[in-house]
């Protein structure tokens, strides 16, 4: 059969999600540019690394250019790391490149092992041996993937409708991990392929989660907030009220991309004092407000404490209130009117003792 057809057949679902992914990037304009090329370089990479797997196992399979299937296998062990690494860079907000650094020396050793077989070598009958550090390039990947997982849970807002994706993407991705070991090495004829589904599912939630979402911060909006009242109004323990404090200062000094970078600064920081069930929302330009369901008083306290510490760590500030009540003697209402109240309060007595002009509401 023809080495072109014998690809094509092997890896046409593949092409497919890839080209639907492709189209679903052009068509879709929620998405900075930034990201978006990211996500290219991602589709590009899937492919490529499909192309080195298909390579290998032909090489295998017709026992020819051994020096060739030894490079092979040095570049989709390394691939695979460095692929979930740019995963990471795409998927994280402010993920860094430096994440890529330690995908990059797994890359290096898997490469010297072409010359001291210390990660893998060949036997006589062109049978994959496993050296000394055989299992590292398993180990990479599996860091990376629950760093991953982690990171985007924590960045989430906690709501059952963004962990199901994430769950799903971790199971892609700890497929990976588990199956070759009960399939044998013909899991990775299957495994790009299993890395697009699970990207092309996750991006599609990102489409179907546009509604609900803050295009600026990523936080849950408006009609979200309203929606949760509703649905989850008797699970509400607590609200929190927070605001933040010299916005219009910053917006008349600085520009409005400063303005926006505060905004994206303090919201990362509630998110990262949240858990689950205590979802942030983003109500106004510089207002917040976070419902916690079935919270008790120590958990409000400790929310508030962290958040407090994690603002302090930048150089904005916010106002704080918040209401708790487990009995049901107050209303979602009441609750909110009496935790916007002791944020204006904490407000007032941060204008007072700055000295700083409060702006006009």
């Amino acid at each position: 059969m023809n080495v072109f057809v014998e690809y094509l057949l092997q890896n046409w679902a593949l092409i497919l999600v890839l080209l639907a992914f492709a189209i679903m990037l052009r068509i879709t304009v929620f998405l900075d540019k930034h990201t978006v090329i990211r996500m290219y370089v991602l589709i590009v990479v899937v492919f490529l690394l499909s192309i080195c797997v298909y390579t290998e196992f032909h090489l295998g399979e017709i026992g020819q250019l051994k020096e060739l299937r030894v490079t092979m296998v040095a570049v989709r062990y390394s691939a695979t790391p460095i692929l979930l690494s740019l995963i990471l860079f795409t998927l994280v907000k402010r993920a860094r490149w430096y994440v890529l650094v330690p995908a990059l020396l797994l890359a290096v050793v898997n490469f010297i092992s072409i010359f001291t077989g210390i990660v893998f070598s060949f036997d006589d009958a062109g049978e994959l041996v496993r050296g000394p550090l055989g299992y590292l390039p398993y180990v990479g990947v599996g860091v990376y993937s629950f760093f991953l997982v982690f990171i985007l849970i924590k960045q989430s807002n906690k709501q059952i409708s963004e962990i199901i994706p994430i769950a799903f993407l971790a199971f892609a991705f700890a497929s990976g991990l588990i199956f070759p070991f009960i399939i044998g090495k013909d899991y990775s004829k299957i495994f790009c392929t299993t890395i697009a589904v699970g990207l092309f599912v996750y991006y599609v939630f990102l489409i179907l989660q546009l509604t609900k979402k803050d295009a600026l911060t990523g936080l849950l909006n408006r009609q979200a907030y309203y929606a949760s009242i509703r649905e989850y109004e008797k699970d509400i323990t607590a609200m929190v009220s927070i605001d933040m404090n010299g916005l219009k200062t910053i917006n008349d000094n600085q520009g409005h991309l400063a303005g926006d970078e505060a905004i994206t600064t303090v919201a990362f920081c509630f998110t990262k004092a949240t858990k689950i069930k205590q979802p942030v929302y983003r109500i106004g330009g510089d207002e917040f407000v976070i419902i916690c369901r079935k919270t008790t008083n120590e958990e409000l306290k400790t929310l508030v404490s962290a958040i407090k510490q994690n603002v302090s760590e930048t150089i904005y500030s916010c106002s704080i209130g918040y209401c708790y009540c487990d009995d049901g003697s107050k209303s979602v209402e009441e609750m909110v009117k009496e935790s916007d109240a002791m944020m204006y309060a904490d407000k007032a007595a941060y204008y007072s003792k700055t000295g700083n002009n409060r702006r006009a509401r």
